[in-house]
């Protein structure tokens, strides 16, 4: 796995974007900014054996490295699922199909290169976007959204993981200064952490948990709740009812 070291030496002067820089160092990048990744992915897991038919294909829409869907793969029973990752990024797809094939599981994941905005979800059983929406624009959220409900079948369920905002001023200051914390944590240095949050400034827009929750109930979904939240990162699930 190689080091996320992008940014170093300060801003790159440029938006952060998901090229072949980035996807080189994702994993990397993934495991040390993502607080708690595997356990909301084991909770995804078992909140999936529990609500999804056998035979269903599980979507992970903008799938990078395909490590949510090989996770799952590994935590699920052989054969009960089949797996799709749709992303719009050819390097991040291309490390997403060799470690598929490095891990044997070539023959139960596949990886796409489309619009998450516009691809078709056939025989769709659930529906994954971690740390996903929150990179398109606001606007287009809700049609996003409605059109992932109205993939899914009776009984389909819906992750959302997101980075959120509290609407609680002094709150919402701590939450992003426990996170740069961990982050120092993790290696970053504050030098990297200001030019990163400063690259992501206008490409990542959160939204706050009540927020995203409205927009997941305008769009039909009748229940609705965070499975996970640690301060300013919140994972959701939605049933269709």
């Amino acid at each position: 796995m190689a080091e996320d070291t992008l940014y170093a030496h300060g801003v790159v002067g440029e938006d952060f974007a998901f090229n072949d820089r980035v996807a080189e160092v994702f994993d990397d990048m993934l495991h040390r900014s993502i607080p708690y990744y595997q356990t909301v992915v084991e909770a995804m897991a078992q909140l999936i054996s529990r609500n999804c038919p056998k035979g269903g294909m599980i979507y992970d829409l903008g799938c990078s490295t395909g490590t949510t869907l090989l996770e799952l793969s590994r935590r699920l029973p052989v054969d009960q699922f089949r797996y799709r990752g749709i992303d719009n990024a050819p390097a991040m797809l291309d490390k997403a199909r060799k470690k598929s094939a490095m891990f044997s599981k070539s023959s139960l994941l596949t990886f796409n290169e489309e619009d998450i905005t516009t691809c078709a979800l056939p025989s769709a059983a659930a529906v994954i976007c971690n740390y996903t929406m929150q990179f398109l624009r606001p606007i287009t959220r809700l049609d996003f959204v409605h059109r992932i409900y109205s993939a899914l079948p009776e009984d389909g369920v819906f992750f959302l993981s997101e980075k959120t905002i509290s609407h609680a001023k002094r709150l919402n200051r701590n939450f992003i200064d426990i996170y740069h914390a961990f982050k120092r944590q993790q290696g970053y240095s504050e030098l990297e952490i200001a030019a990163k949050r400063e690259a992501l400034e206008n490409v990542l827009i959160p939204f706050s948990l009540e927020e995203n929750i409205s927009l997941l109930r305008e769009a039909g979904f009748a229940e609705i709740e965070p499975y996970f939240k640690w301060f300013n990162f919140t994972a959701i699930v939605a049933l269709k009812r």
